[in-house]
This record gives structure tokens, sequence and C-alpha cells, in this order.
């Protein structure tokens, strides 16, 4: 099948060569314009972009509704996966046989900007991906295919969006055998929807006073973007990989043990793999321990 992939984010880049390198043809991928990036605010090509070049790809960067409807003129599939825009009715209606979302989650469980994030902050026990055709609601299109993935109790949305990346391109090239094949897809149940809405920087902020497995849940939701964040000295502190431990602490209580940084939770303390100050380097939690000669009776907040 002719096929157009529009997308932006590094993890459509599985599902892209998986069908460069199938039977399909891929007639072109659409991706956001440049942007400014960097310190120097550079303007900086999306990783999409960055791919679909190196792999002389035909690259489409609209900025109008036109355009975009002028890059998917003959296509039969068009697979939509992180775009950045909704598309209209009008975009769906192009291609001949169907228009497809690669969504991270197992829908109708977290519709939305952030069903990763979403995932990990609720302490779910399986997600996965979800191939659904598109129509004008929020994730809400009739589902096609999914493939589930079980999560490690100390997951992050980095580590989760590469493993959902990864099983992305069979759930995707199944659906493209089922629509070949004519094969219709299965109405979402409406009753059983979640919203994943999109993470906002104050939501980042730690709750040490709340159990140590919702705290830890928080922090691997947040890590890196936006980053989950709590207030030391006046300074915002980013906290990553965070390890129950068997210790108890008062709420937000800092402590050095062993030569590990501890933060006490409502239950158990948590202990502390890596801390970015403002304007340095991410560092692990020795190391900031040893700059930052913690005393006894301070705490996080």
């Amino acid at each position: 099948m002719r096929i157009a992939v529009a997308a932006t984010p590094e993890v459509a880049i599985p599902s892209l060569q998986a069908l460069l390198e199938s039977d399909h043809e891929l007639c072109c991928v659409i991706t956001q314009p440049d942007k400014p990036a960097g310190r120097g605010l550079e303007l900086t090509q999306s990783p999409v972009a960055q791919w679909a070049e190196k792999n002389s790809v035909p690259l489409y960067k609209p900025s109008t509704e036109d355009e975009i409807a002028e890059a998917v003129q003959g296509v039969e599939v068009l697979i939509t996966i992180g775009y950045g825009k909704i598309l209209s009715q009008s975009i769906l209606d192009i291609p001949t046989k169907s228009a497809l979302n690669l969504h991270f989650s197992l829908l109708p469980r977290w519709r939305g900007a952030a069903p990763v994030q979403r995932t990990i902050e609720a302490c779910d026990s399986v997600t996965g991906v979800t191939v659904f055709e598109l129509d004008q609601g929020m994730d809400t299109g009739p589902i096609y295919n999914v493939k589930r993935f079980a999560l490690d109790s100390d997951i992050s949305s980095d580590e989760l969006f590469t493993e959902l990346a990864l099983i992305g391109p069979e759930a995707l090239l199944e659906t493209l055998v089922m629509i070949s094949q004519g094969l219709k897809p299965t109405p979402q149940n409406p009753t059983e929807s979640t919203r994943a809405l999109k993470l906002t920087r104050e939501e980042g902020r730690i709750n040490w006073s709340l159990d140590a497995e919702k705290v830890s849940a928080h922090i691997r939701a947040f890590t890196s973007n936006p980053g989950a964040w709590t207030e030391f000295r006046g300074s915002k502190l980013r906290i990553e990989t965070p390890c129950v431990s068997e210790l108890s602490l008062p709420v937000g209580s800092v402590q050095v043990i062993e030569k590990e940084l501890h933060v006490g939770t409502a239950t158990k303390a948590l202990q502390i793999g890596f801390i970015t100050s403002p304007g340095k380097s991410r560092m692990d939690s020795k190391s900031w321990v040893n700059g930052a000669r913690i005393v006894e009776g301070e705490f996080f907040g």
C-alpha cells in the first residue's frame, strides 16, 4: 500500500524504519516545521525530519492545512505518530483506505497528550500501544490492534517511551494486513475511558507527604520532561531514579545514610539516584551530597 506518515518525535523512528523495509511504499514523511532549540535557539529539524533526509524519503514540513492535504494526495493510508497537530476531517478523508494513529496506551484508557506519563503516575501494571482509525474526537476512533507491555516497578517515562516505540512497528504492520483483508476496527467503549492531560511544570512538584510508591511513581512519570522537582535551600532540584528503601524518616527529611541520599515520605524513605541543581549538569546523588554538605534537620519541600 501507498503510505504517508505524519510524525515528529524520535519514538516514531522504529515504525518508520519498519515501514521503509516492508513491502509497502513509504511515499512521504510529514513533520513539524523546524523550531528554535538549544541555548542559541538555532532552527532545528525534528528527529523524524533528520531520519527522512538520511534515508532519502520525501519530506514535507507543512505549515497550513492546504500543504498537508497536498502532501497526502494519492496515498492509501495515512499514519500519525505524535505529529503534534490535530488533523481536520477533510485531511483524514483523503487517504483511500484509512487514516490511523499509533497511540502509546491501551485505549480507551489514557486518551490525550500524556498517556505514557499518566500510566506510570497511576501505578498501572500493564500498558501497551493501540492502532486505531482517526476521527474528530480525542483518541476516540475504533481500534484495529493492540500490543500489551508489562511495566517494571521502577520504569521511567523515558524508558517506557523507548519500549513502546519498539513494539509499535509490529502493531502497525499487522493493522495494514487487516486493512488489506477488508477487516473492520472495533468501536471503543467510552465508559472505560480516562484522560491523559498534558503535564505542567508546576505539577511536577514532588509531594513527599504521599506514600513512597506514589512519590516514586510521580518522579518516574515526570522523568525527564517536564521533570519532577523539589525545593531545597531556596532552589529547585530535579529528582530522578527513586528507589523505595526499608528505612522510615519524617516526611521530606533529607538524610545521608551509608553514603546514600534518602528522603522521607508518608511510609518508607526513598533512596535518590540522580539530582540536577539549577545551572548544573545531572549528577549522581553521592556527588551532589559531597557538594551540598547536608546537615541534620534539613528537608526537601
